[in-house]
């Protein structure tokens, strides 16, 4: 009588905790789709970087100087083509302008893009819960990391938390968050 005591208590006590610790319910990501356009028109335009996530803090490195960025997407010159353009504000204050092309893959319809130069370098696009925000999951050589953006510098602090809790349940357990204490940068039109 007493181990089957034992047994449903440890029984109860496994499903309390393993309800504590789910993931929430949007874990499942929704990988943006292409109709039959050339390019992701309502992606188009101008979108902030707001924070990012990575297994380890190695893969976001590179953001550590970052206070903000900000990036437009445009269309390319060609089909399935993308020109992005970024202005990164350091904390220092200083503006660095960056520019990329991405190739718009054939496929599954999936947004999986390409950048040019770089062919180790793959993009996904996710849709976000957060109002006018996305997310992109690079993979490259020795690094993959989610990135979240939104339409609005500021998004709810709402977004950045349901952003972490996603991230941390697929064991992305590196997290950062631009700053944006300072003015974006103006993006240069070359």
């Amino acid at each position: 009588m007493f181990h089957q005591v034992w047994a449903a208590l440890l029984s109860l006590y496994g499903l309390l905790f393993n309800s504590m610790n789910q993931c929430p319910e949007h874990s499942q990501l929704t990988a943006l789709r292409m109709d039959d356009t050339e390019t992701p028109e309502p992606h188009l335009g101008l979108w902030y970087f707001i924070a990012g996530a990575a297994p380890t803090t190695e893969e976001l490195a590179t953001f550590d100087p970052v206070d903000n960025i900000v990036f437009n997407m445009a269309a390319g010159s060609a089909p399935r083509q993308l020109q992005l353009r970024a202005t990164i504000r350091t904390k220092s204050g200083v503006c660095v302008p960056r520019k990329w092309t991405y190739r718009l893959t054939e496929g599954k319809g999936n947004m999986e893009l390409r950048t040019e130069g770089r062919p180790d370098m793959k993009t996904d696009l996710f849709s976000s819960s957060c109002p006018g925000g996305i997310m992109l999951k690079e993979t490259g050589q020795g690094y993959q990391r989610f990135l979240l953006y939104n339409r609005s510098p500021h998004p709810p602090e709402k977004c950045v938390e349901e952003f972490q809790s996603l991230t941390s349940c697929l064991d992305f357990k590196a997290f950062l968050v631009t700053p944006r204490n300072q003015e974006a940068c103006p993006l240069s039109s070359k």
